[in-house]
């Protein structure tokens, strides 16, 4: 079973792939950790003229480990960096074989991100549009960030959430946006249970639907 999670920043979407893929025994890709690690490699070169070049060269070059610091690559800095290398084409052709290749292991996969159900896995079994208001998920996104630590200036953290919407959405390689067959699942006004919950229904219901239809 192939499970496509796409949403904007921080509506849960990952949170919510993590669940399914634990509930359903998949493993699980964030991608958006692929476009972090790459952004964070050339952090350096932001907005100088071998950004792009760089960025290219990272992508071809990741494996799984560069995937290990997951509490540096969840900043806020690389969220901002990941949404800046995503938009070039180049970036995203070479990462795509690395997402293909895990949601068509044996058994299945469940992989969460921007474009899962409209680029990646168009072909997934349950596809899934998770979304949530910028002022709950800047207020979900604080919370993470303080819990590492961090001290977190809100009101800049909403606009750069604001940014990375219009930005991922203007992305002519990005195919940001509800694929027709997804199932749309606002997470505004719900915790983090009753979403899976939700999710979850979605998803055995897609599935007995399909098995009824089976000859």
């Amino acid at each position: 079973m192939m499970i496509a999670v796409d949403g904007p920043a921080a509506s849960g979407k990952g949170t919510l792939a993590a669940g399914l893929a634990g509930h359903y025994g998949l493993p699980c890709l964030d991608t958006g950790l692929l476009y972090r690690a790459v952004g964070r490699a050339v952090d350096a070169l932001e907005d100088q003229p071998g950004f792009e070049a760089a960025a290219i060269a990272a992508a071809r070059a990741l494996d799984a480990s560069h995937l290990a610091d997951v509490a540096e690559l969840g900043s806020a800095r690389s969220g901002v960096l990941a949404s800046k290398v995503a938009v070039i084409a180049e970036v995203r052709q070479a990462l795509f074989d690395y997402q293909r290749q895990f949601a068509t292991q044996p058994g299945g996969a469940v992989l969460d991100g921007r474009d899962i159900g409209t680029r990646i896995c168009p072909d997934a079994d349950v596809k899934l549009f998770i979304q949530a208001d910028s002022k709950a998920r800047m207020e979900r996104r604080a919370r993470q960030l303080e819990s590492r630590g961090l001290v977190v200036d809100r009101y800049a953290l909403y606009h750069q959430i604001e940014e990375r919407d219009a930005r991922d959405m203007a992305n002519p390689n990005g195919g940001f946006y509800k694929a027709d067959d997804a199932h749309l699942l606002d997470t505004t006004l719900l915790g983090i249970e009753a979403a899976l919950r939700a999710a979850i229904a979605i998803v055995d219901e897609v599935m007995a639907r399909k098995e009824g239809s089976k000859p």
